[in-house]
């Protein structure tokens, strides 16, 4: 699987033939240089290593250190793995992948990322409940309650699994099928339709 690592820089607006608005997200993929290639032989599994972003060296770990010098590279901030690179796309340790080597414009990507935190939240917000009611007869507290969560004498229990309050947000969300409108190489920047998960400057993976 082919991909590449990258930043949320945020959203704008484009136009078609038609003057119809279509949002768009803009992110500045790579360039990302391959850190490690994962073989049968020595991983049980191939795969190509990519790091993006640079990072100081006071900052990284001595192992670290000496994994990023057998590549010829710089300490980078996130390193993430691609299954099957290699297969696609003859690669070398050290070398330098761009944007324009993987996507093309008019193709469809997935965008993974980490949604943003709301903290603690209701089921409303949660799980989009619509709350017990309206304030009738005497009801006052009751707009964006979650309402009955179990039965009484049987099962005497809650189940598990039942949407409840909590802490929303922070998950690694992935999102399918996002076209590639834009590719700016000099400025390692690709626009593509719909949105992606995260706040801005916020780490992406796109794949295809």
């Amino acid at each position: 699987m082919l991909g590449i690592i990258g930043k949320k820089i945020g959203m704008i607006t484009l136009y078609d033939g038609a003057g119809d608005s279509i949002p768009c997200t803009v992110i500045e993929g790579g360039p990302c240089v391959v850190t490690q290639i994962k073989t049968l032989a020595t991983d049980g599994y191939l795969a190509v290593q990519l790091g993006y972003a640079d990072k100081k060296v006071k900052n990284t770990s001595k192992p670290l250190q000496g994994h990023f010098e057998k590549a010829g590279s710089a300490p980078k901030r996130r390193l993430v793995e691609f299954r099957n690179f290699a297969e696609s796309l003859d690669v070398k340790l050290g070398q330098i992948i761009r944007l324009e080597d993987i996507f093309k414009v008019g193709e469809y990507v997935d965008a993974i990322g980490t949604s943003k935190g709301k903290g603690f939240q209701g089921v409303v917000k949660r799980h989009g409940f619509s709350g017990v009611g309206d304030r009738t007869h005497g009801q006052h507290n009751r707009e964006r309650a979650p309402g009955s969560i179990g039965g009484a004498s049987y099962p005497a229990r809650v189940f598990k699994g039942t949407r409840m309050a909590g802490r929303t947000g922070g998950q690694r969300v992935k999102v399918a099928n996002l076209k590639v409108l834009k590719i700016i190489p000099e400025d390692n920047l690709i626009v593509i339709n719909g949105a992606v998960p995260g706040p801005k400057n916020t780490y992406i993976i796109l794949e295809k």
